[in-house]
Order: structure tokens, then sequence, then C-alpha cells
């Protein structure tokens, strides 16, 4: 900051060199509120020059030199009832507000947000990720946030805008119908909806959001315990490997519920291969003598069929049926046939069956 004062309290240059990472806005402090006519105002890129008169919003400077003087302050001019040029120091309050960008703001659920999921139903998730800020309209924010405080930095509004984004947040989640466990891969798509969603509620405030990050979607514990368990089931492929796995996860668990979880195993396993042995094995490790093998698994059955003959269906019939129907010719290649797994009725002759019409010898010759 440059004070050079003209007769001993008059402001001759109006500027502000900001040494910090957090104002938002500083008000120039100035000897009796008298500023000099023909003063010079420096703004500096990044920055912009709000003059208040008597509580009023009056004129707005971006970056540039400035002489003070009626031409280049319409407002003020209008206010002050200069009709003419002046001479005479001026009293306003000058701000100056930092238009740069405000970067790495946190963001975060305080509380689970509930939606629902076409897979797991109601679930709660958590959510934080970072954005950043800047001051687009100066005048609407000295209107609506700053009102007279000298030095605003960015806490103070970072909450309120918290509050924002996890109102737009919750609704966009609760509406976008992304699965949970897609949620991950649609970020950035996520991050661009809450964007769109908030831009017109901070925009009231003077303010836009150049940068919106989801950083990370998380379930609650209880529920990555359960995604891992099914995961760890998909790995394994079938019970028994599961139980395996389990069991072997178990042992290397301390204390008393990894021990619990161990003995419990090994008891079923124990069970498992005194069963065997009483079954299958003698007291050498033999076949136990006198003992039947266990008896063959039935044969799959048959594929069943069905035939259309004048408007109504009969069967169903097996394979052994339409081979014998076959030979005394009530089954022909032209008869319509259906089987479970066909879109349709279709001739015999052109399903599998056209391999029974093979051992069936032509009709004799006329006059034979």
């Amino acid at each position: 900051m440059v004070f050079d004062f003209l007769k001993g309290e008059f402001i001759d240059v109006i500027d502000w060199t900001d040494d910090t990472r957090d104002t938002m806005v500083w008000r120039f402090e100035r000897h009796g509120n008298a500023i000099k006519y023909g003063a010079k105002l420096t703004v500096r890129e990044g920055q912009a020059a709000v003059f208040i008169h008597e509580g009023q919003l009056a004129d707005v400077f971006g970056p540039g030199l400035y002489m003070l003087e009626t031409n280049n302050m319409p407002l003020m001019t209008t206010l002050q009832h200069w009709d003419h040029g002046f001479s005479s120091p001026f009293k306003a309050e000058v701000y100056f507000l930092s238009t740069t960008r405000f970067n790495d703001q946190k963001w975060g659920t305080k509380n689970p947000i509930m939606c629902r999921d076409p897979e797991f139903g109601p679930v709660r998730i958590r959510a934080f990720g970072t954005y950043s800020m800047r001051i687009s309209d100066p005048a609407a924010f000295m209107k609506e946030i700053v009102g007279t405080d000298g030095e605003f930095t960015a806490d103070e509004i970072s909450n309120q805008i918290r509050n924002i984004i996890m109102q737009e947040f919750s609704r966009v989640i609760a509406s976008s119908g992304i699965p949970v466990l897609d949620m991950a891969a649609n970020t950035a798509d996520l991050g661009k909806l809450v964007t769109t969603a908030i831009a017109p509620l901070v925009g009231n405030y003077g303010l836009t959001l150049p940068e919106f990050y989801i950083e990370n979607i998380s379930l609650p514990e209880e529920v990555e315990k359960a995604l891992d368990k099914r995961t760890s089931v998909g790995l394994a492929g079938d019970l028994n490997k599961y139980m395996q796995f389990s069991a072997a996860d178990a042992m290397g668990k301390p204390g008393s519920a990894g021990d619990a979880m161990t003995a419990g195993m090994g008891a079923a396993m124990g069970m498992a291969m005194a069963q065997n042995m009483t079954q299958g094995a003698g007291p050498w490790g033999g076949q136990t003598a006198g003992a039947a093998p266990p008896p063959p698994p039935p044969p799959p059955a048959g594929k069943q069929w069905h035939l259309a003959e004048g408007g109504a269906t009969k069967g169903p019939f097996s394979e052994t049926d339409l081979a014998a129907m076959a030979t005394n010719g009530s089954l022909t290649r032209a008869t319509q046939v259906w089987s479970a797994g066909m879109d349709g009725w279709k001739a015999a002759g052109d399903t599998e069956l056209a391999r029974l019409f093979a051992q069936v010898p032509p009709p004799p010759p006329p006059g034979a």
C-alpha cells in the first residue's frame, strides 16, 4: 500500500498491493475519508475497486490507472450533485476486491447422503473434493456478502458455499440414476452436473466456481465389507474354494474372533474327513470290505418334443418315440415340431430330427 498525502491530509494515490493468499476484500484506509480531486487510482490485474458514497455503491473500476475526475466517475458525480468540474476534496470509502481464483477450497459431506441404488437399494454415501471460486461481479459481492467489513477473507464465505454445494450435490446424486459402483468412473460428469446446478445460486453472490472436483465417493464401512466378501466369492468361483479362502483368511487374524473362526473351520473340515474315511476307506486306507461302490448318477433327461397336427398339439415325445414314428410314417419331414429353446414351430426335416429320416427307406416305386 502506498499512502501519499498532499497538504497533510488528502490522499493523492490510491492502490492496494496484496501480500496474502486469502484476502478477498480490503478497505483502503484513508485520513478523514478525504480524497483529493484528481487523485490517482491504480487497479492492478486481478483486482477491482469499488467506491461507496454515504452507504450507496457508486463507481466500480477494473484494472487500469485512473485520474479521479468527473468524467470517469459518473455515479459519484450524480450522487454528489456535481454539475460541472470540482476541485475540492470529497469523501468516499474505497474497497479493493481480488478477482483472482481462490483455489483448493475444501468441501465434503457432514452426514451421509441417502440415495436409491438399482442394485443395492437404499444406500448411504459420503463424498469430498475441492473447488475454486472467484469474484465475477464486484458490485453484487459487496452488496450481498461484504457489507461494511474492512477485510474479508475466503474463509468467511466458504461455509456458505459448502452448504450450497452439499444441497445441490445431494439433489444431483439422488436424481442421476448412476449406480453406486459406477459413480467412481463418472465423477467428472457428476462434477459438471453439480457445477451447472450451483452456478445460478453462487451467481447471486457475485461469484463463480471455475473448477469443481469430486475426489472420492465412498460407501459405509459395512457395505464395503459386504462388497469385499462378494468379490471374494466371485474370485473363489465356488463354495468349497470360498470356504477354503475364509478358513485361510481367519487363520491369519489374531485375537479371539479369528481363533474361534479357525477352530470352527477346523472342526468342520475334521468332521468331513472323518465321514469320508468311514464311508470310503478301511482301517488300512483301502476300500472297506464288502462295501458296494456308490451307484452311478441317473442319465440326463432327454429332449422332449411336441407335434402339431390338425390344429392340436400332441406330446411330449422322446426322440426314441419319434424314431419309431418316423419308421411307421406317422412322423414325416413336413411334420411341425417344437421343443424348449426353439423360437417357434418348424418342420421336422429342418431341425436336428432330420437324422431320424436318414434311416427310413424311401417309399417304394409305383407298381412295385
